[in-house]
């Protein structure tokens, strides 16, 4: 009977893991993969979001020390049938759609934190000239798609 690599204990008939170990070190590696995952994705979301945004196209307080590129991020987003109906009474009766404006809400923090990773991406800390353009998608229904765009840039803090 073979013996785990790892543990030095008999390997079961059953035991059929890669790498001839046992089904207790086996789980055990894969958990250890799984905390380096879990671990590696909170530091990248902590970069991503400690990108900051700003609508000015050189902001006070901030030196840009490299310009990246133009980057953009999309968010397409849908009105379910139940959001239409009452979009549709508030259209007739007046008044505020909160179900619209929630929507409208998501897709743009959606949007931001999509641009913020692009900037991740290219090695930005930053992107400036931040423009949000909304464009209603007829065809698709009633659909809104939300373009976001700006510079990604490396700035230092003075």
């Amino acid at each position: 009977m073979a013996k785990c690599v790892e543990c030095g204990k008999k390997v079961g008939l059953f035991e059929d893991n890669d790498g001839g170990i046992c089904n207790a070190c086996y789980r055990a590696s894969a958990a250890q993969k799984a905390v380096k995952s879990s671990a590696t994705q909170i530091k990248r979301n902590t970069e991503i979001e400690a990108i900051t945004l700003t609508t000015e196209t050189y902001p006070e307080g901030l030196k840009i020390t490299e310009r990246i590129e133009v980057i953009t991020a999309e968010c397409a987003f849908g009105m379910n049938i139940f959001k239409d109906l009452f979009a549709g009474v508030r259209d007739i009766v007046g008044g505020r759609s909160e179900a619209v404006q929630k929507t409208l809400r998501d897709s743009r923090r959606t949007a931001l934190y999509e641009l913020k990773r692009e900037a991740h991406e290219v090695g930005a800390n930053a992107v400036i000239g931040v423009d949000l353009d909304y464009v209603e998608l007829a065809a698709a229904g009633n659909m809104v798609l939300l373009v976001a765009s700006g510079t990604a840039v490396k700035v230092e803090l003075r």
